[in-house]
């Protein structure tokens, strides 16, 4: 892996000096802040219900902004996103529109077309496209069109609609250029892709956060024309900013405050609210009144245009701690082509694919990767005590949803899933993100990390926040796995091993480690439970739901997680020990548990011999135990906890070596259960929860085309039950789980998501990592079947390239120019003006590799990126 340099890395090396590394202007908008829990204040916690996209254009936020390729300061003071309008809308385009949970046959989902094209880690340099139609925007037609859709049904998509069809649209492409930290340059590119002319409206529309309506600023910001085509932004504490554009004889202020007329029939505070400008535009209403008010909280200069078919127009705009005399001096827009050739003097160190194709694939998952940055902000206690001015504060509230975290005061820019579908940070998530945001800004990945472990995220037991939805819900303990892969990678580019950023999160680790083993570990017998941890329906049954008296699911993922946890603790406290003997103690005690988790998970009745393959078991009064025989992947992540160690590291350290000497032998003495194997003339130490037969056996299922390996990956179920249906009965009640490779065919965690059969990039990138740790250490002395029957015979570290060379198909052009992940939508995709756009969805087809759920999930799929970069290093 080469180390990266050039003018974006100089950037990056300065900021690392400064308290706060992040740059303080950036891509921080959300986009979508309604339907959100924070804005929710209802008594049912309905938060779809009680603040919905309808209500979004007029009603006033209490906890973040939204908008379309937004931009803003790391506390979100000062927005600036574009707005646009077609002519033919009954609103104007200024936020995404989706659907609500309730309202998807799939949960969920945004309902636009928009691409990441470009960015960077100090956001010196963005790019992003939003395409917009031409004929009115079908908001009737897609709901109407999904409410009518069953679950057996796939969603019904923006380009099912036909209004991009004869390319009536607008390619609307937003790009940043930063001429310093505080001086910013926009410009909107509006090219129509129609054979005739047609009109477009832009707003580009900078507004206030509104912090004075809870009292936290002392003065209500202003903004006011200093001189035509220059606007000042008055702010206690941003102090002076100023808006340039280009003279515009329309333009209008109005307020960031709540239409209480329109929304709840009281008279408006102020007579131009939120709306005004939408108003104005659509209908409009008020025009000479706005048209004559000079200050307010949100501003927008107004360019009515005609574009002919083909063609474009460009338009720009400056953002700027500094007042200038000519904003747009000549030869401004070269600051535009001199931070692009910046931003791919940057990636040349990190993208070097022969293949353009995959080289593109990268750069936009990269970009998506950091435009997914997003200004997160929720006090709990806050949130429930108070009222919003619509609702009263009740105390129905104060006992329901996260009440018990009413110390989670969070106000940061984080890492999010997906900007629109999922605009809040999830525990696992963050954890896979940051191992792919090490290969562009390790110190950014680090501190992701540390956030998530600090005092005002980790409850005081130890629990990691796991979603705002439930932060009580639990997900996998990927952290100290992410924790590793951040450090590796890290020290791989910057060539320095960072032990004090270890030592940090080792400490609070530990503490939720034996939270874990508090809460989780009901028998004390090492056999963890956890709910559904992340995997909302992988079950036969709702995994999170309280089940009947004398009843207790073991679960085998969970016992995995754990033991991977334990391993990946010994792992960092083994590196910290090089440089620091005090830890040998941890060393020492997370080897211990760790292979009485290994046992338990492999003596205590998880394992079925006759099948080969591990399964959650239910446990009944502590007497009988009915195995849930069902083949996904909780059976597979055994897999997962491999790791292998020096013997002559080992032998350095005293206290450890004689004190694993000591529990080896007494191990074996008494016939209990080690997973200690010795390899390369016992100079390496492997340990797996898996040992080299079992491995064996449950790799032939692994690489079975009709059990989990499809064309593009490791599937989540075997595919077997798509003929045979899994049926169980547990005290009277029936229950049943059959392969869904698409969509998810059951409600459950609100049906948005789907662990029945598709293949998810996070489960496969353990998988691959483990494979390479495997093949190191076994080489050519344990070659698998690829795929199972075919007489194709390959090592496993081969294996590691195949099945990222399969995920990598999912994004690829084929022979005929299709890109699997764009299944039936490929024709649009091959328009020339289209070829190169690549989405990172949430998870992917069993069968075909069609994208699924949120279409924006570049945080954990982007770990395709760390595949491609193993796969070059294996190569080399």
């Amino acid at each position: 892996m080469k180390q990266i340099s050039g003018a974006e890395q100089r950037r990056l090396i300065e900021n690392r000096t400064h308290d706060n590394p992040l740059e303080k202007w950036g891509c921080y908008l959300s986009e979508r802040q309604w339907g959100t829990v924070r804005e929710d204040y209802s008594e049912d916690g309905n938060a779809w219900q009680y603040f919905p996209f309808e209500h979004a254009k007029s009603r006033t936020y209490l906890w973040g902004e939204d908008g379309i390729a937004g931009f803003c300061d790391y506390f979100q003071n000062i927005c600036f996103a574009p707005a646009m309008w077609n002519g033919k809308d009954p609103i104007i385009k200024e936020r995404l529109f989706g659907l609500a949970n309730g309202q998807g046959n799939h949960g969920e989902d945004v309902k636009e077309l928009y691409y990441y094209l470009d960015n960077i880690p100090t956001h010196y340099y963005m790019k992003y496209l939003y395409k917009y139609p031409q004929q009115e925007f079908p908001y009737a037609a897609l709901l109407e069109k999904n409410k009518e859709r069953t679950l057996q049904e796939p969603e019904y998509e923006l380009l099912d609609t036909g209004v991009f069809d004869n390319s009536e649209y607008f390619d609307v492409f937003i790009e940043y250029a930063k001429l310093n930290s505080e001086d910013v340059y926009i410009c909107i590119e509006v090219v129509n892709r129609a054979a005739t002319e047609a009109p477009f409206v832009l707003m580009p529309t900078i507004w206030i956060y509104n912090r004075w309506q809870n009292g936290t600023l002392k003065e209500r910001p202003l903004l006011q024309m200093v001189r035509e085509g220059m606007l000042n932004i008055a702010h206690e504490r941003m102090g002076n900013y100023f808006f340039y554009f280009e003279s515009t004889g329309e333009q209008y202020f109005a307020e960031n405050e709540t239409n209480t007329e329109l929304l709840l029939s009281k008279p408006n505070k102020y007579a131009f609210p939120k709306d005004a400008i939408n108003d104005v535009i659509v209908s409009g209403k008020n025009k000479a009144k706005l048209k004559a008010n000079k200050t307010g909280t949100k501003f927008s200069p107004v360019y009515r245009v005609n574009i002919k078919g083909g063609e474009s127009q460009k338009f720009y705009f400056r953002l700027s701690n500094t007042q200038v005399d000519e904003p747009f001096a000549p030869g401004f827009e070269e600051i535009f082509s001199t931070r692009k050739k910046e931003a791919d003097e940057f990636y040349t160190s990190l993208i070097h694919a022969p293949e353009v194709d995959i080289a593109n694939i990268e750069r936009q998952a990269y970009a998506g990767l950091l435009w997914t940055k997003q200004y997160y902000h929720y006090d709990v206690e806050s949130w429930l005590k108070n009222a919003d001015g619509i609702t009263v504060a009740s105390d129905v509230r104060k006992a329901g949803r996260n009440s018990s975290w009413q110390y989670l005061k969070n106000q940061d820019i984080i890492s999010m899933p997906d900007k629109w579908e999922y605009p809040w940070y999830a525990a696992w998530d963050l954890a896979f993100h940051t191992i792919s945001l090490a290969l562009v800004d390790a110190t950014y990945a680090k501190h992701q990390l540390i956030l998530l472990m600090r005092e005002w995220y980790m409850n005081q037991d130890g629990q990691l926040p796991a979603y705002e939805w439930d932060f009580s819900s639990v997900n996998p303990p990927v952290h100290a796995f992410a924790a590793m892969e951040v450090y590796r990678i890290d020290q791989r580019i910057n060539g320095k091993a960072d032990i004090k950023f270890l030592k940090r999160i080792f400490q609070k680790l530990i503490i939720n480690f034996t939270w874990w083993v508090n809460r989780k570990d009901a028998n004390g017998n090492s056999i963890f439970e956890g709910g559904f941890l992340g995997m909302d329906n992988i079950g036969i049954f709702n995994r999170n739901e309280t089940l009947a008296e004398g009843l207790r699911l073991e679960q085998t993922d969970g016992t995995s997680w754990m033991g991977i946890y334990a391993l990946n603790m010994m792992e960092m406290a083994f590196e910290i020990a090089q440089q620091d003997a005090s830890f040998e103690d941890a060393v020492t005690k997370f080897y211990e548990h760790f292979v009485i988790i290994a046992e338990a998970l492999n003596q205590l009745d998880l394992w079925d011999s006759e099948d080969g393959f591990f399964y959650d078991v239910l446990s009944a009064d502590k007497k009988e135990k009915i195995p849930l025989k069902v083949r996904s992947i909780v059976g597979l992540i055994p897999l997962c906890a491999v790791s292998l160690f020096e013997n002559s590291a080992i032998d350095k350290m005293t206290d450890f070596s004689k004190r694993m000497t000591w529990f080896e032998n007494y191990r074996m003495s008494n016939d209990k259960y080690l997973p200690n194997e010795e390899g390369n003339n016992n100079q390496t130490l492997l340990l797996s929860l898996v040992n080299k037969d079992r491995l064996q056996v449950i790799i032939q299922r692994f690489l079975d085309s009709d059990e989990f390996l499809s064309e593009y990956g490791i599937r989540s179920l075997s595919k077997y039950y798509q003929e045979n249906p899994y049926s169980v009965s547990i005290h009277g009640e029936e229950y049943t789980i059959e392969y869904d490779p698409a969509d998810s065919t059951s409600t459950m965690f609100g049906g948005n998501s789907n662990w029945r059969g598709p293949i998810w990039m996070p489960i496969n990138y353990i998988f691959i990592k483990s494979l390479h740790r495997y093949g190191e250490f076994y080489g050519d002395t344990v070659l698998v079947e690829f795929p199972s029957r075919s007489g194709n015979k390959i090592t496993l570290r081969q294996l590691a390239r195949e099945l990222t060379i399969r995920l990598l198909k999912v994004f690829m052009r084929n022979e005929e120019g299709n890109r699997p992940v764009y299944a039936s939508y490929n024709e649009f995709y091959k328009r020339e003006e289209n070829k190169h756009l690549v989405q990172f969805f949430e998870y992917f087809d069993g069968d075909n590799g069609r994208g699924l759920g949120a279409s924006h999930q570049t945080g954990w799929t982007a770990l395709l990126l760390n595949l491609i970069a193993d796969f070059k290093d294996t190569m080399e």
